[in-house]
């Protein structure tokens, strides 16, 4: 649970530094979810706090037009039919 709680936190790279500008996320209306958002990294990225999350273990996203995409951003199923066309090439050539 903890790692997809890191997965959708979008600011990490504020978290790398563990400091904020002025104004975190300064294009954002001032808003319940930008205040979750905020006191979120600042909790998981305090190291005397309950819910630290350690830098070695902590994912970055990025958003692009309101959603998630993985490090390496292609198709989920095309990286599984990837994976599954190695695995199972050399019992059927």
């Amino acid at each position: 649970m903890r790692k997809f709680i890191a997965l959708i936190t979008i600011i990490i790279l504020y978290a790398s530094s563990n400091a904020f500008s002025e104004q975190a996320l300064p294009s954002w209306n001032d808003s319940k979810p930008k205040q979750s958002i905020i006191s979120f990294v600042e909790e998981v990225t305090d190291p005397n706090s309950k819910s630290y999350v350690k830098p070695e273990e902590r994912i970055a996203v990025f958003d692009n037009d309101g959603t998630l995409w993985a490090e390496q951003p292609i198709y989920f199923q095309l990286a599984f039919v990837s994976d599954r066309i190695k695995e199972l090439a050399p019992a059927n050539p």
